[in-house]
């Protein structure tokens, strides 16, 4: 880790860090957390760690250690999939409005952030191909015009990176999903409103059947088939 300068977001800052941490394998399924170890990596105090630990906990990537303190969750396959149906429901109302009402911004932003994604890809970078999925996501709600839409799915983007990071750490050759996030863009562009959102909650679907089934096949030892999306 590096340390962080004091800035107003500082706690978002280390529960950024934390979750990097996480989603890159540097800190395992079920390893404890030390508070005092995170803030002086970091270079903050201890209260801005506090604060981040107890939003990630909040969010299901931590939960209470026996005793006292905080371990790294595991991934349930059926909290997973829960979380991809909710996802799956409110992204396709983001794309949906995104074709009515954003088309302009996202034919001039978007084709940028496809481009990019589809370098994180070819890096082979846990973290940059998670970074990008994010911020495509993120850019299909801003695209809606509808405020509470980042808010209500703000949890379930940080747990999708929390997946994300534990599938892609274990496959060799990660599944391009650019192709279908460059479909979406397409529709929205387009203000094909309908495409738009059935091609979204495919994706999620699509996704969330990939995630849970790699999930569940590690955890029985049998093979899943290498790739991740978003």
């Amino acid at each position: 880790m590096k340390a962080l300068t004091t800035q107003p977001n500082l706690v978002e800052q280390v529960r950024d860090a934390v979750l990097d941490e996480i989603t890159s394998g540097h800190l395992a399924p079920g390893e404890r957390i030390i508070q005092e170890q995170i803030a002086q990596a970091l270079g903050v105090s201890r209260q801005p760690v506090q604060q981040a630990l107890m939003l990630l906990r909040n969010q299901g990537v931590l939960h209470d250690a026996p005793g006292r303190g905080l371990l790294v969750a595991s991934l349930d396959p059926e909290h997973v999939g829960h979380m991809y149906d909710m996802r799956a429901v409110i992204e396709g109302l983001a794309c949906r409005r995104a074709a009515q009402t954003g088309a302009e911004r996202a034919a001039k932003l978007g084709p940028a952030l496809i481009e990019a994604g589809r370098k994180a890809v070819a890096s082979g970078s846990v973290a940059k191909m998670i970074a990008a999925d994010m911020k495509f996501h993120e850019f299909l709600y801003a695209l809606s015009g509808n405020p509470l839409v980042g808010p209500a799915l703000a949890t379930h983007l940080t747990y999708t990176q929390r997946v994300m990071g534990e599938v892609l750490l274990r496959d060799e050759k990660p599944r391009n999903i650019w192709d279908q996030h460059a479909e979406i863009l397409d529709a929205i562009c387009r203000q094909d409103a309908q495409r738009a959102e059935a091609l979204v909650r495919q994706h999620i679907t699509q996704a969330s059947g990939f995630m849970v089934s790699r999930l569940r096949g590690d955890a029985a030892g049998a093979p899943g088939a290498a790739g991740a999306a978003g």
